[in-house]
């Protein structure tokens, strides 16, 4: 059955319902999903129908489908809420609508339900706080609240057209400018989210979601100073406020301003002093300096104070040296294991439990929990295999002999950069921590200024779309490649400290090669390479803060390895001698060598601080942070071998690289 058919049946259905006629609008239903058995609209209008005719258990039962098919599907969280409140459960319901409200922020009927219970229970506050945010929804345009809802289901094309209709009528309205660059930021344009909140603080400077939209766009694109800097003006309106505190404290932390970040979170614990989200943070900033211990104990405190926070056992498990304590093994366990958990905390606790148990030799009960916590994620990010051999193939296609060849000696000859690539979890942060050690380099962080160029070039376009990325390449001339160049060293200046070369470890930039060898012709390039199970299982045990889609599944990160592994063999073909390829096992087996390799190969002239590199005091704000910070060690090259018992999927699809 073709989508316009089901969508007038689902017409049909939802007309049914209004008149009370359940059992045609069931009917109709039961065509759509004979044929497509998980369609949620056809599903929940199911449920809808089985709670109107008195049929809860069954209503229950496909709900549970929905949440099987689509966690985070709000309205199947909400249609729980009116099945609880029918019965009588209010705490489940009260669950139900929290949970409903945290899936789909633009569910006010849930906002409303939410605020009438938790009045009646005595929680004046929250009821109030619910209110409100009813009251905001109410006050939306009838269009904005649909592009909201279309929003928070992943619908983003269908929200952007609504967005965009009502912008071209009311080209000034404020809620409809930020709706719009929060689809752009979902859509990975965050140049254009900037550009619409910046343009919407001109018409309104007073309107701090605006300001607080603005300042979250600018830290993605990793702008950290100007991110500081409006986060500084909230904080100069209301110097007391602890919201506008922990902002400017976030800013200061992503600004590598650690000490003052650590005193502006210590002051907002001064007025919240259990606020669990407060108290991770400042476990990030301790972290990130090296102050291990410090940092335990703030995440314990953010943990006793809100045992459901997941994301404080999980900042414990990201730590790598932690091990949990049987006490805090069996409250992780009772955590996960509750209805009261959202979908992101029930990620978290499984990713952290799977590391406990690997701690304590457990392997059946570790890769339990791995694996759950990979299924749920996957099933969040939506990642795509086939799309990202399209751009694999694309990149090969498109970069080639005759490119390179027509473009050689172009760009701009700026020397500066050095490129790690890789995968994630391959030995980059080593790599970078040893090369920051040299007096002539600056390590910085994982900049997104390649793929936010590429994603320019591409402009909306599919990878195999003939004007798109990379294609688009083959039409650029000479004076936009150098600009482009000279582009990028401006924009990655904020992260330099004055030395002659830095460092820009985006993993993910191996797929750009070519594009940076187009603009950057002297750039250093190397490949941070790890044996193939190690690497990606270290990747599948890992939860990243963002992006690494390809690591949440065995077949799919050894997909995305075996054709990193290809498009690598590709840019040494057209570029050879480019890149320098560094295994992680030569690193670990002879240090000495290795290092001097990767300084012959930047031109740089030996110095012993590459080798005794744990001892550089710099900020690390990777997953390796706690582990670059000791000497080179040996036991990490192997563990794979626990679990290879269960990693039948990942050697299925390495194939000959297993």
């Amino acid at each position: 059955m073709d989508s316009k058919r089901i969508a007038a049946i689902l017409r049909e259905v939802q007309s049914n319902i209004y008149q009370g006629h359940f059992e045609v609008a069931l009917a109709s239903l039961a065509s759509i999903l004979d044929t497509a058995p998980e369609h949620i609209e056809a599903l929940y209008m199911k449920a809808v129908c089985l709670r109107y005719k008195g049929s809860p258990a069954e209503s229950y039962d496909v709900l549970h489908q929905i949440k099987v098919v689509e966690p985070e599907f709000g309205r199947a969280f909400q249609e729980e809420g009116h099945l609880h409140l029918a019965a009588g459960k209010i705490p489940q319901a009260i669950n139900a609508y929290r949970l409903a409200c945290d899936a789909n922020p633009a569910l006010d009927a849930s906002w409303r339900k939410l605020s009438d219970l938790l009045q009646a229970s005595g929680k004046q506050k929250d009821a109030t706080q619910a209110q409100a945010q009813a009251d905001r929804l109410t006050a939306l345009p009838r269009e904005l609240l649909a592009a909201s809802n279309f929003l928070h289901e992943g619908k983003l094309l269908k929200a952007e057209t609504l967005c965009r209709r009502f912008l071209k009528a009311n080209p000034h309205h404020i809620e409809a400018m930020r709706l719009l660059a929060d689809v752009g930021g979902r859509l990975g344009s965050l140049e254009d989210a900037d550009f619409l909140l910046e343009s919407a603080l001109e018409f309104d400077p007073g309107n701090v979601q605006v300001r607080l939209d603005h300042i979250a766009v600018l830290r993605k694109r990793q702008k950290f100073e100007a991110a500081l800097q409006q986060a500084k003006y909230l904080l100069d309106q209301d110097p007391e406020n602890p919201v506008f505190l922990s902002h400017y404290a976030i800013e200061c932390l992503q600004a590598n301003r650690l000490e003052e970040a650590l005193n502006t979170f210590n002051k907002v614990l001064e007025t919240l002093p259990k606020d669990p989200a407060t108290l991770t943070s400042k476990g990030h900033v301790l972290k990130t300096t090296g102050r291990h211990q410090e940092a335990v104990e703030s995440y314990r405190s953010a943990y006793s104070s809100a045992p459901l926070h997941a994301d404080a056992y999980h900042g414990l498990a990201n730590l790598k040296t932690y091990q949990f304590t049987d006490t805090e093994l069996q409250s992780m366990l009772a955590a996960e294991g509750t209805s009261e958990l959202n979908y992101s905390g029930r990620i978290q606790f499984c990713f952290a439990l799977g590391k406990a148990f690997e701690d304590r030799h457990e392997y059946e009960q570790s890769f339990t929990y791995y694996k759950r916590g990979n299924d749920l994620k996957l099933k969040q990010c939506r990642y795509s295999a086939a799309q990202m051999d399209e751009e694999f193939a694309a990149q090969i296609k498109s970069c080639n002999q005759q490119l390179f060849a027509h473009h050689d000696g172009g760009g701009c000859q700026s020397p500066d950069p050095i490129f790690i690539v890789g995968l994630p979890r391959a030995g980059s942060t080593l790599l970078e921590q040893v090369l920051a050690s040299h007096s002539q380099v600056d390590g910085t962080l994982e900049l997104p200024n390649i793929i936010a160029l590429a994603h320019k070039l591409r402009a909306g376009q599919k990878i195999d779309a003939e004007m798109g990325y990379p294609r688009k390449i083959q039409t650029l001339t000479p004076e936009e490649l150098a600009s482009f160049g000279e582009s990028y060293l401006e924009g990655t200046r904020m992260h330099r400290k004055g030395a002659r070369f830095f460092i820009d470890k985006m993993p993910n930039n191996f797929r750009h090669i070519g594009l940076i060898h187009l603009i950057l012709p002297n750039a250093k390039i190397i490949d941070a390479r790890r044996d193939p199970m190690a690497c990606c299982f270290s990747g599948f045990k890992q939860l990243f803060a963002e992006g690494q889609e390809f690591t949440y599944g065995l077949e799919e990160v050894g997909r995305y390895y075996r054709g990193y592994v290809g498009l690598m063999e590709h840019w040494d073909k057209m570029l050879p001698g480019k890149i320098l390829r560094v295994q992680y096992e030569d690193v670990v087996a002879d240090l000495d060598t290795q290092v001097r390799r990767m300084l012959d190969y930047c031109g740089l002239p030996f110095e012993k601080a590459c080798l005794e590199f744990h001892k550089t005091e710099r900020s690390v704000r990777t997953a390796s942070s706690e582990q670059v910070r000791k000497p080179i060690y040996k036991s990490g090259l192997a563990q794979w071998r626990n679990f290879e018992r269960y990693l039948g999927p990942l050697k299925h699809a390495l194939g000959p690289l297993a």
